[in-house]
C-alpha cells in the first residue's frame, strides 16, 4: 500500500464529515457575500485582489481601501489559527473547538455591523473565513482549503493524471475532495435561500453550525482520547 494512502486510511471519519460541513459554512457565507456585500465574494480573495488592481487603475480609492481591508481581515483570521495551531497538518487533539467558537463569534460581530449597514461587518466575515481556511491546511500531503474549491479541482485533476500514468488512486482523498465541493455548492444554495428571507440574519445559521461543530469535536476528542 502507498505510504500516503496508509496514512489516510487511519484518519477518523470526522475528517470527511467536518470537511463537508465546513465547506457548507463557507459556501453559505460566500453566497450571503455575493448577494449582500456589493456582490463581493468573501470566502476567497482571488476576485477581490483583482478588484483591488482595477480600483487602482480607475482611481476608485475608497473601494480599493475597503477591499484591501477585507484582504487584511482574512489574513488576520488565518493568523489567529496559525498562532494557536502552530502547524497546518490535520491532527487529533488540536483546539479546533476553540477556533470554531472564535469563528462563530466573528460571524456574530459581522451580523451586528451588517444589520447597521456598516461595512465593518465585511471585515469580520472575512476574518471568520480566513480563520476557518487556516484550521486544516494539509491532508496526506495535499493542500486542503474549505473556503474555496479552485485548489480542490486542481488536485482532482492531478490525481486523475497520476492515475492515467499508472500511479495508485487515493479513493479516500478523492471522496474528501468530492465532499468539499458538494458542501460548498449545497452551502451556496442554502445561503441564497436563507438570504432571500432573512438578509444578513441568515448568517445565524453558520454561527449555529460552528457552535455545534465545536461541541461535537470536543465530545469526540474526549471520548476517543487515549
Amino acid at each position: 500500500m502507498h505510504k500516503d494512502t496508509a496514512v489516510v486510511s487511519r484518519l477518523p471519519k470526522w475528517v470527511e464529515y467536518g470537511a463537508f460541513i465546513l465547506a457548507l459554512v463557507a459556501g453559505f457565507v460566500n453566497a450571503v457575500g455575493l448577494l449582500g456585500f456589493q456582490h463581493q465574494s468573501i470566502s476567497h480573495l482571488s476576485g477581490i485582489t483583482t478588484l483591488i488592481g482595477t480600483g487602482l487603475a480607475t482611481n476608485s480609492l475608497w473601494l480599493t481601501a475597503h477591499l484591501a481591508g477585507i484582504v487584511a481581515a482574512f489574513v488576520i483570521g488565518a493568523a489567529i489559527s496559525g498562532f494557536f495551531l502552530r502547524s497546518g497538518a490535520l491532527k487529533m487533539g488540536r483546539n479546533y473547538s476553540g477556533l470554531l467558537a472564535v469563528e462563530g463569534t466573528l460571524l456574530l460581530a459581522a451580523i451586528a455591523f451588517l444589520n447597521q449597514d456598516s461595512s465593518i461587518g465585511h471585515y469580520f466575515a472575512s476574518a471568520a473565513c480566513g480563520l476557518q481556511n487556516a484550521m486544516v491546511t494539509t491532508y496526506s500531503g495535499a493542500v486542503i482549503r474549505t473556503t474555496h474549491v479552485t485548489g480542490i479541482f486542481t488536485d482532482i485533476g492531478i490525481m486523475i493524471g497520476a492515475k492515467l500514468r499508472g500511479e495508485p488512486f487515493d479513493s479516500r482523498k478523492a471522496l474528501l475532495f468530492a465532499l468539499i465541493v458538494t458542501g460548498f455548492i449545497v452551502g451556496g444554495s442554502f445561503g441564497a435561500v436563507m438570504f432571500s428571507y432573512f438578509t444578513f440574519n441568515a448568517l445565524y445559521v453558520p454561527v449555529m453550525i460552528c457552535a455545534l461543530l465545536a461541541v461535537s469535536y470536543r465530545w469526540y476528542k474526549q471520548t476517543h482520547s487515549d
